[in-house]
């Protein structure tokens, strides 16, 4: 028995250092992994803090200072922190509230709204600030001229371009970050402390906020750092709904200086210098994160089969389910179909009646050379990007997580870093990476600096599912299969990855989805030939091509909804297996 748990703790390479080898798989694997994150993430963060703070080779912080010191730059900086704090503030108290009342009341369908209420999370935030820029953009917005010729209004009574407007956009696309961490929590939490509280003679409102909150405080937290992180990183809805009224926040302030520099070394720089801001706003973030967290103990779950108790909303159950399904209707199904309609209309501006639609803005936008390019590209880069991390995440969690080298901190702490920080920081960096800086090697303006982007962004989606699937397989089997004589290699493809191939599959989708729609990063990135579906969307807007804009939009959210079905059938199938 000693003898057996001594040999299940063995690692790859005490096996191979008894098998006579002092160089083998395991060490290639090891030192693969760590040169590979050495280049896509180490490199173009240190590029981001060298070119921010040094100058040809000599340390000069004038550009930094100047840089932080601007006007325009605070306000941006300002506009940023009070956009993030409402969204998060207003983001956590929605995903709360619905998350309770999924998860712990009687409210009749259940699964019908916890599907709905998830579906924000699967559509890029700028899709939903197209729609409502459509509904109330001033005067030209639809519901805005309805209500002007109704009322006999002089101005437009709603303004969508505004603070307000990126907040209330923002908050309906990030609060499932704290819903969907918070009703998973709730549903696994142990019954007998509420119930507890309740005999002790507490009322339901004392028990919800003594008992049930603090103990989700760990789900709630990391909802709410997801969509704190999120929305000081957004692009795309400050963009559409600031940019007309000159409000800016640091990514979009990034994007314009470089844009204004024409991407000239200098406005790359002033961009580096704001992305340290923007790094330093989401690691003080961070920190919070860990001081809450570490302030109590948050054992929610017994060694013992449990069902929570469900909380009788009596006369209340048929309002609040009123209430639920007019949030679904406005921060789903209106701006879907808002979409969808303009897509169909021959000219933006033209009444929403049968009359004026066609399909012409498909046939435009499914025979126009930049836009076949453009899904081209993402269907490349996703894929490409997908398939790569696939692999590079496996091998990554592999070594963290069997190996186990000295270093295995670093290495996994590389892993998820570049998730952590902004697309818009992570995009400087690998400009001023690969634009010729190191080894002469230049990929600016080519598709393989977004592959290398998205390669660093998205590889933690695929470690972290490998990580999670390899620590469900008992690293017995692999060492049975090598003592009976299979070799390392053979251990691996007979035993090992086919045991963790869905969680590979599921992380190649998790991958694919994302990329399919991104933005952020690859604004910054683009070229005259690499524009990616999210960039060619943006740009027709941008352009005034509001109606073939939004038709390529609907084609893009058809393309979502088909590959999220997907992912879902395979995790089921994961969780059944």
């Amino acid at each position: 028995m000693i003898f057996r748990r001594k040999r299940a703790m063995t690692s790859g390479s005490e096996l191979a250092a008894m098998e006579g080898r002092k160089f083998g798989l395991d060490q290639a694997m090891t030192g693969l992994s760590f040169v590979l994150l050495l280049i896509i993430v180490a490199i173009p963060i240190f590029m981001i803090v060298y070119n921010a703070f040094f100058y040809e080779n000599k340390f000069d912080i004038s550009l930094f200072v100047s840089v932080i010191g601007n006007v325009d730059n605070l306000k941006a900086m300002w506009n940023t922190i009070v956009i993030a704090l409402a969204v998060t503030l207003f983001g956590t108290i929605m995903g709360l509230f619905y998350a309770w009342l999924l998860g712990r009341s009687d409210i009749p369908a259940k699964g019908f709204m916890r599907a709905m209420f998830t579906i924000p999370y699967m559509f890029p935030p700028f899709f939903g600030a197209m729609a409502w820029d459509l509904l109330f953009s001033g005067r030209a917005g639809y519901v805005n001229k309805w209500l002007m010729a109704t009322f006999h209004l002089a101005n437009a009574p709603i303004n969508i371009n505004s603070i307000g407007g990126i907040i209330f956009v923002e908050c309906s696309y990030y609060f499932p970050f704290v819903f969907m961490q918070v009703v998973s929590a709730l549903e696994r939490m142990d019954p007998t402390l509420e119930e507890s509280a309740r005999i002790a003679g507490a009322k339901q409102g004392q028990v919800i906020a003594k008992i049930t909150i603090p103990l989700v405080k760990p789900a709630i937290s990391a909802g709410a750092l997801l969509i704190l992180i999120s929305s000081l990183a957004h692009f795309g809805v400050p963009s559409i709904l600031g940019f007309s009224k000159n409000i800016y926040t640091l990514p979009t302030m990034i994007y314009a200086l470089i844009y204004k520099s024409s991407g000239s070394f200098e406005g790359i720089r002033q961009g580096a210098a704001l992305s340290i801001l923007l790094v330093a706003v989401v690691s003080v973030a961070l920190v919070i994160q860990k001081r809450v967290l570490s302030s109590g103990s948050y054992d929610i779950i017994k060694g013992k089969s449990m069902r929570p108790t469900l909380i009788k909303l009596r006369g209340a159950k048929y309002p609040l389910l009123a209430f639920a399904c007019l949030t679904l209707v406005v921060i789903v199904v209106v701006p879907l179909v808002m979409i969808f309609l303009v897509a169909l209309v021959n000219a933006y501006g033209l009444p929403l009646t049968p009359e004026n639609f066609s399909l012409k803005n498909y046939q435009k936008v499914l025979t126009s050379p930049a836009t076949l390019d453009s899904i081209k590209n993402s269907l490349f880069l996703s894929v490409t990007a997908g398939i790569v991390c696939m692999f590079l995440g496996v091998m990554v969690a592999y070594v963290i997580n069997r190996i186990k080298p000295k270093g295995k901190g670093v290495l996994e702490i590389l892993s998820v870093l570049p998730y952590s920080i902004p697309g818009t920081v992570l995009a400087i960096g690998v400009i001023l990476s690969w634009s010729g800086s190191i080894f002469g090697i230049k990929l600016y303006n080519t598709i393989w600096i977004i592959l290398v982007a998205y390669m660093a962004r998205y590889l933690s989606f695929s470690m972290k599912s490998a990580s999670a699937s390899l620590q469900q397989v008992n690293s017995s089997l692999e060492e049975a299969s090598r003592a009976c004589g299979a070799s390392h290699t053979e251990s691996l493809k007979d035993i090992t990855l086919p045991l963790i191939r869905p969680a590979m599959v599921s992380g190649f989708f998790l991958i694919f989805l994302p990329a399919m729609r991104e933005l952020t990063t690859s604004i910054l990135l683009y070229g005259p030939y690499t524009r990616t579906l999210g960039v060619q969307i943006y740009s027709l807007r941008d352009a005034g091509m509001i109606p073939q804009a939004s038709a390529l939009a609907s084609l893009a959210i058809l393309i979502i909804i088909i590959c999220n079905t997907i992912v879902t059938q395979i995790t089921k199938d994961r969780k059944g297996a």
